[in-house]
């Protein structure tokens, strides 16, 4: 799998639903130096990077690479501290046509939700 956010998580294993919706678990690099700077002594994960991990996650999943084209409903619901919560699982419900991808994501850790949006991505030549 492709990433950009190099050494920042680990996908630690996934599971498809007969719906076609997905479960991802990752674990997050406590040690990664994103978390250095964002936020010295109080490290927090960026929702950027969240947001990247389902581009991620939907280009591996679908097969296809992704170009983010317009995110709805994004509510970051808890602070994701990765020495406290570096585990967290990825609901990913994914509708495609031959051009688009629209994901519904809900990313949790333990009963915790900690974001919740909608994408839609528009398919691009890899």
């Amino acid at each position: 799998m492709q990433t950009i956010l190099t050494d920042f998580y680990t996908l630690q294993s996934y599971e498809q639903a007969e719906n076609g919706s997905y479960i991802a678990n990752i674990s997050l690099n406590k040690d990664h130096d994103i978390f250095k700077g964002h936020f010295p002594g109080n490290p927090v994960t960026p929702g950027v990077c969240m947001m990247q991990i389902v581009k991620e996650l939907s280009e591996e999943f679908t097969g296809s690479a992704l170009f983010l084209k317009t995110a709805s409903n994004v509510k970051f619901m808890a602070i994701i501290n990765p020495f406290e919560t570096p585990d967290l699982k990825l609901q990913l419900d994914i509708t495609q046509t031959e051009e688009e991808v629209k994901v519904k994501n809900t990313t949790s850790f333990g009963e915790t939700i900690a974001l919740k949006m909608s994408v839609n991505y528009q398919k691009t030549a890899k």
